[in-house]
């Protein structure tokens, strides 16, 4: 899979233009995609030095790349004429994300599993929930 990731918000806290400490697990999470096989790229606003500082970031805590701010490392803007920001991605992580980031560990498993946020719910909700029968007053006011 092809994954955008942002980096402010995301993987670390926000701080732009400084950067933020580490969000709990982003890294070792993203480590660990990036093993499986899973392309991940670069996704944010920063360009230029603050761009630099948050690739240098990354690498020094054994986060590599597999393009930044674009769709493969190669690509050149005055190259491509079919040109587009707009990634051709499977995923992005965000946290400006409809309904705000999940922890690291959710977005994992939806990854892993290749789960929708809906999906993961709905079976966690299976698996924290006891199945009992409920009486028919039950289903009849509660659904």
């Amino acid at each position: 899979m092809v994954i955008a990731v942002d980096f402010d918000g995301t993987i670390v806290e926000d701080r732009y233009p400084s950067i933020g400490t580490e969000k709990p697990f982003a890294i070792d999470t993203l480590k660990k995609l990036s093993e499986e096989g899973h392309r991940l790229i670069l996704w944010t606003v920063r360009e230029g030095k603050t761009l630099e500082e948050a690739v240098a970031y990354c690498r020094k805590r054994g986060l590599e790349f597999y393009a930044v701010n674009r769709d493969y490392p190669e690509e050149e803007r005055e190259k491509n004429t079919h040109y587009s920001r707009k990634l051709k991605v499977e995923m992005f992580i965000d946290d400006r994300n409809l309904g705000g980031l999940p922890d690291w560990g959710t977005i994992y498993r939806m990854i892993r599993h290749r789960l929708s946020y809906e999906a993961l719910m709905r079976d966690d909700d299976r698996n924290v929930r006891p199945h009992k029968k409920r009486s028919l007053l039950e289903r009849i006011f509660r659904g």
